[in-house]
């Protein structure tokens, strides 16, 4: 399937629904990208605009993404490379590359006015993924076949190699007489990709070659879809998303899902509410979904959430010592506070945006008007000058600031489907 028309043929159909306009290409200078960026010109129905990310980890990074811009200039594409500068050297190397990797080019789509940017990844990469997951012990979620495409925010992520092998692109870069670099990386054995790419050969001759391994990761896709689509029918059968950010679970309901919904369930409302972006470990989420199964059950805090029994519901809340506390640098319109509300009005450098707290909430006599529970109103924000309250938005009309959820309530169930 070297044959150009070919290639065409199998990556060009991920385009068709996508808005007009420009179109982003992620290039590093390997096989796979600069395959891409190839036969996407040769497509030429939409302008195209490259983008090279050197991480910094390597001195040869440079050149490469010289090269691949000289290339650009060739074939008439716009091109402009990213550095990455913050690595700490803590934690997961590969990881922490692609998830800066991911914010710089999503930052750099958004100033281009570019919404979609295609990515190189092929059949291989899904199949590898595949194992390293296997390895973990991962589940559906973890096991599931790579997306054509994934929506974050405003940007779509498109992979339209998925279909077409490594060795498939290296023929057609031969044939057009174009030369790639190669990361010294994909050779390192000390990364589990690379140990189990190694292992592909022996792999495959037990039977366990890419096609197997990547329709049953397809298979894996189509299960997750429709625990997706189970989550959220269960989410607006016992759960209740509000406009002060908190959720309430009907207890009695709840216990009676079957289990693998309820931790999704659980997972979800711990992310929308808690902001972070890993689910918690699968022991402390059994935990956490056993204790609300008990009709006795004491609060607890999981990921930056309180849970709250009370009668025959449990509230789920922010837990008010892991909000942030944010002092506005120059005035301004409008700000983000603890990652989902939206101020707006009256900000002033120098204020502070912070939870109300037992003392912010204290100076908010008529709290009680409102219905809602204490723990959630003191997670809500409150605005504060020179070390006075002067608004608390969602619980008394005081002072100009407004504040509203990132998405609505709605943005819980929608989170729960969509990938």
């Amino acid at each position: 399937m070297s044959d150009v028309s070919d290639l065409l043929a199998v990556i060009t159909p991920e385009f068709d629904s996508l808005p007009l306009g420009p179109l982003g290409i992620a290039v590093s200078g390997g096989g796979d990208s600069l395959a891409l960026l190839h036969l996407l010109h040769k497509w030429g129905k939409r302008p195209l605009f490259a983008v090279t990310v050197d991480h910094g980890l390597r001195p040869a990074a440079v050149s490469e993404a010289a090269e691949v811009a000289a290339l650009c200039d060739t074939l008439g594409i716009p091109h402009s490379v990213l550095r990455w500068r913050d690595w700490d050297g803590q934690g997961n190397l590969q990881d922490a590359a692609r998830r800066a990797r991911q914010k710089l080019i999503a930052a750099w789509a958004e100033r281009q006015g570019i919404a979609a940017v295609a990515l190189g990844h092929t059949a291989d990469d899904q199949a590898e993924t595949f194992l390293m997951r296997l390895a973990r012990g991962s589940g559906v979620d973890g096991l599931a076949a790579m997306s054509n495409t994934r929506q974050q925010g405003a940007l779509t992520w498109l992979r339209p190699l998925l279909r077409v092998e490594r060795a498939t692109l290296r023929d057609y870069l031969q044939a057009i007489g174009q030369s790639w670099a190669d990361d010294p990386s994909n050779d390192d054995a000390q990364f589990t990709r690379i140990r189990m790419r190694n292992a592909a050969p022996q792999l495959a001759a037990l039977g366990l070659d890419k096609d197997v391994l990547t329709a049953t990761a397809a298979q894996m896709r189509r299960a997750r879809v429709a625990l997706d689509y189970a989550t959220r029918q269960l989410a607006e059968n016992v759960a209740l998303a509000s406009a002060i950010g908190m959720i309430t679970l009907s207890r009695y309901a709840y216990a009676a899902a079957p289990e693998e919904l309820r931790l999704r369930l659980l997972a979800g409302a711990l992310g929308w509410i808690g902001g972070a972006e890993y689910r918690p470990r699968l022991d402390s989420l059994s935990a956490l979904d056993a204790q609300i199964a008990k009709p006795d059950a004491a609060g607890r805090c999981l990921q930056g959430v309180q849970i709250i029994p009370e009668g025959e519901t449990v509230l789920l809340v922010r837990e008010i010592a892991a909000c942030d506390s944010v002092t506005v640098a120059h005035d301004a319109d409008t700000a983000l506070w603890d990652g989902r509300w939206r101020m707006s009005g009256d900000l002033r450098a120098g204020d502070e945006i912070a939870p109300l707290g037992a003392a912010g909430l204290a100076k908010c006599s008529d709290w009680r008007e409102t219905g809602w529970p204490r723990a959630a109103l003191m997670a809500t924000p409150g605005q504060w000058r020179e070390g006075r309250l002067i608004a608390a938005p969602m619980v008394v009309n005081l002072g100009n600031l407004r504040c509203s959820l990132e998405g609505g309530a709605k943005a819980f169930y929608e989170a729960l489907i969509t990938r």
